[in-house]
């Protein structure tokens, strides 16, 4: 990984902002990622997000912290927050904002345990594909405390493969319609692609029944997207 997405943060942050971040998927053409909005406020914030903050209780893992925001809300309520990122820029922009403890990590090296667990901005994201969702998910279940939480957003994309008829085009024998191709670049330069997984409720539902994990759904958003959360 060439961590585009973690010198984006860094420039913004130094004030050098020229540039977006421009995403695409294997379904959807060019989008734009503007760097402002990966450092929102509280007040900026869409409201799954918001619910997702203000549930948080005790030791928090921000997981996939990015420029620390969930992280530094949690923190200025008094929670105590662990933040982690695989892009190591993320994570010194993160420390450069304030955060006290941001770390450089995949969340299948996580090791302690934890309350609350956050997987916002498609949490699901991470899971890359549908055949690895338990295996991620048997690993939260082992980070979590007695009475703890996983609070995780994703969509349904199911909408993106509708016709004009209202009818679906997707292919039976290709894989889950949520595992996509995302693809990133930054001034220029093109990021290696990488696996993404929006994950629609009734098989994150499913999913965690199968290791053993109570599933709810907590709040809807306006297009396609929700918010659960896991519990043993």
């Amino acid at each position: 990984m060439k961590d585009l997405f973690g010198n984006a943060l860094l420039d913004y942050q130094n004030g050098n902002y020229t540039e977006n971040i421009i995403t695409s998927t294997s379904i959807s053409d060019n989008d734009v990622l503007p760097l402002p909005y990966l450092f929102r406020g509280f007040k900026d914030m869409p409201k799954l997000e918001k619910k997702a903050l203000k549930l948080s209780k005790g030791f928090v893992l921000d997981v996939g912290c990015g420029a620390g925001s969930h992280s530094l809300y949690l923190q200025e309520k008094g929670l105590k927050v662990k933040a982690i990122d695989i892009s190591k820029g993320a994570i010194e922009v993160s420390n450069q904002r304030g955060v006290l403890h941001a770390e450089e990590k995949n969340i299948l090296d996580e090791s302690e345990t934890f309350d609350t667990i956050l997987l916002l901005m498609n949490g699901t994201g991470i899971f890359q594909e549908l055949s690895e969702v338990s295996k991620y998910l048997a690993h939260l279940k082992k980070l979590l405390k007695p009475n703890g939480q996983v609070l995780i957003d994703s969509s349904d994309i199911k909408y993106m493969y509708e016709d004009d008829d209202g009818g679906f085009w997707m292919d039976s024998n290709a894989n889950y319609y949520g595992e996509l191709d995302y693809f990133l670049s930054y001034k220029d330069e093109e990021e290696l692609p990488m696996k993404w997984l929006y994950l629609d409720f009734n098989t994150l539902l499913t999913a965690c029944a199968s290791v053993g994990l109570k599933c709810e759904l907590i709040l809807e958003g306006e297009h396609f997207d929700y918010l659960a959360r896991i519990t043993n």
